[in-house]
């Protein structure tokens, strides 16, 4: 019997906070449970009236999560440890699906970077061939 929807799962769930698998789960649980979309519109009444609890500000701020220079210098091994067991805490046990999404980000634009990086060199080697005079 899977666990049950708490309203905190909802909250998250309109946060979109949640690894997809539970995502799909609640979906699935809304189109077949009227009493969950009762409540489900109920978060969301309160939500649009300006009522929000400590909690939902947390979520929707995402005041855990690090900053996306925190988390290229994470990538760049550039972090204390403390730092770095932090972040890798909070991406790969807790799952933050922004974080995760920012890390991807900032891997391949480091990957890109790389490769542009040396098209540049290349061609600032091949126009200035025969430009540089040997000193003697």
């Amino acid at each position: 019997m899977p666990d049950p929807i708490l309203p905190s799962d909802l909250e998250a769930y309109l946060d979109e906070a949640l690894p997809p698998e539970h995502m799909a789960r609640i979906e699935l649980a809304l189109r077949k449970d009227a009493n969950l979309v009762r409540q489900m519109t109920a978060i969301h009444a309160r939500r649009n009236a300006g009522v929000h609890s400590l909690g939902e500000i947390w979520r929707r701020n995402r005041l855990s999560c690090p900053s996306r220079e925190q988390l290229g210098s994470y990538l760049l091994g550039a972090l204390g440890e403390e730092a770095a067991d932090y972040i890798t805490f909070h991406v790969e046990t807790i799952g933050c699906r922004y974080c995760q999404a920012n890390l991807a980000d900032l891997e391949s634009q480091q990957a890109e970077r790389q490769d542009v990086v040396q098209t540049r060199r290349r061609k600032y080697f091949q126009s200035s061939v025969g430009h540089l005079q040997p000193e003697g």
